[in-house]
């Protein structure tokens, strides 16, 4: 139907967008359309947005005017958590045809018609509260890793955040049929699989299953030489996921736990589901079985109601942390959000120095972290060339690595002695095997 027709995507935010903006991009192609690169002219732009902080909403509709401007005469349609969460004011944007809310997005299709312009945009979308629907969703084009989406929605309605009103109620498919999924990616030849979602611990909300056995039935699947998870609640990392893990042969030793806040009081504020103690002991629980782990965390700095007490409390619990590296955000206020009712503001100028004391505590995490692989053997999934003459890959603890470029080594399980840190970060290795 849309032979000769030209369609662009823009992903922003997290891998979850990610996965569904590639397979969204499949159903198009299969509609004869040719996915061309955002920044050439195209007939229809499809712009997956962000609104996780007042920085992804400004990007998002940066890059809404950005395609408007490539191709006045383009079917521009906006679609994901900005486009759910500010309808309203994406409409205002001069150019948007359409505005895609989370349970509509895979049909867009159904709407472009013979591709003519409206005159004024469409916005197709459903109450959050009304979200049902779980479609599946994976990332394809990259050969080595794939991003397959396991979960969407959240329950949890922390006060700082909108993605329960972006997404939704927790929901998945079974898992029946999220290991076809997975068993079909491994059947495409990709090596690696991170599992995603927006609280993936929580999985089995709509299926009465658990998150345990799902990882158990992934574990079996052969071709798949590597599965990561790639966010996990740490009340929801139970110690039967973690000895698990230590003893599988497939899930690689790489957490990324969020953690938000180092004081109780400020999680309390959040209305986080666990206190400190809770998180440390997960961290020395994967120490004890796993030393070699990489544990990323994710924190926030200026939650409202963080005085500068507070701070310091949590900034000296989370360097005495054994953590890898830390995900730091200044706190961004969210409409709508119960944290907007929490008095003590923290002024914009010492959110951001907040963020930076705890950033500097990341790179020493990360940089100790790297020099104590120093002379020990991993495995790396060399991925296509980085640069001139270089490829990158990651070892099983995600550490990213960098060698001469040799193509037979792409997408295969490559032993190597990590020999030192790069002026880049990067760790230089020497190929032990082939």
């Amino acid at each position: 139907m849309y032979k000769n027709k030209t369609v662009a995507f823009f992903t922003l935010g997290c891998k979850l967008n990610f996965s569904e903006t590639s397979t969204i991009a499949r159903s198009f192609e299969k509609e004869g359309f040719e996915r061309v690169d955002f920044k050439d002219t195209a007939d229809v732009y499809v712009i997956n947005s962000c609104s996780v902080t007042e920085q992804s909403d400004k990007k998002s509709r940066n890059m809404i005017r950005q395609a408007i401007r490539k191709n006045s005469n383009a079917i521009v349609a906006v679609m994901g958590c900005y486009a759910q969460l500010k309808s309203n004011i994406i409409s205002k944007i001069e150019g948007v045809d359409y505005i895609f809310g989370t349970q509509e997005k895979y049909n867009i299709l159904n709407y472009l018609g013979d591709l003519t312009k409206n005159k004024k945009p469409q916005i197709i979308s459903t109450e959050y509260k009304n979200i049902r629907t779980f479609n599946v969703a994976y990332s394809k084009g990259d050969r080595t890793r794939c991003f397959l989406k396991i979960q969407d929605g959240c329950n949890y309605f922390c006060t700082y955040c909108t993605i329960p009103m972006a997404r939704g109620r927790s929901r998945n498919d079974s898992i029946i049929n999220t290991v076809k999924e997975a068993e079909q990616i491994a059947a495409s030849g990709i090596k690696e699989i991170i599992l995603t979602g927006v609280n993936i611990g929580d999985f089995g909300q709509s299926t009465n299953e658990r998150f345990i056995d799902l990882i158990k039935e992934l574990d079996k699947i052969e071709g798949i030489e590597r599965f990561r998870i790639s966010s996990i609640e740490p009340n929801l990392l139970t110690d039967e996921v973690i000895d698990f893990m230590a003893q599988s042969k497939r899930f690689a030793p790489h957490f990324h736990i969020p953690l938000q806040a180092g004081s109780n009081e400020v999680l309390a504020l959040m209305k986080r589901r666990y206190k400190r103690e809770v998180f440390s002991s997960r961290i020395d629980k994967i120490k004890s079985l796993i030393p070699d782990a990489f544990i990323g965390v994710d924190i926030i700095a200026g939650m409202n109601g963080e005085t500068e007490e507070l701070f310091m409390d949590g900034y000296n619990f989370v360097k005495n942390l054994e953590f890898s590296q830390l995900h730091v955000f200044p706190y961004s206020k969210r409409p709508n959000t119960k944290a907007l009712e929490i008095e003590t503001v923290v002024p914009a100028p010492k959110r951001r120095k907040r963020a930076e004391l705890l950033q500097e505590i990341s790179d020493r995490k990360l940089q100790l972290f790297y020099h104590q692989n120093i002379g020990t053997q991993r495995i790396v999934l060399f991925e296509e060339q980085a640069e001139k003459g270089k490829m990158e890959g990651f070892t099983e603890n995600y550490i990213r690595t960098e060698t001469s470029y040799n193509p037979k080594l792409i997408n295969c399980p490559v032993l190597v002695e990590l020999t030192g840190i790069l002026e880049n970060g990067n760790m230089n290795v020497r190929i032990l095997s082939e």
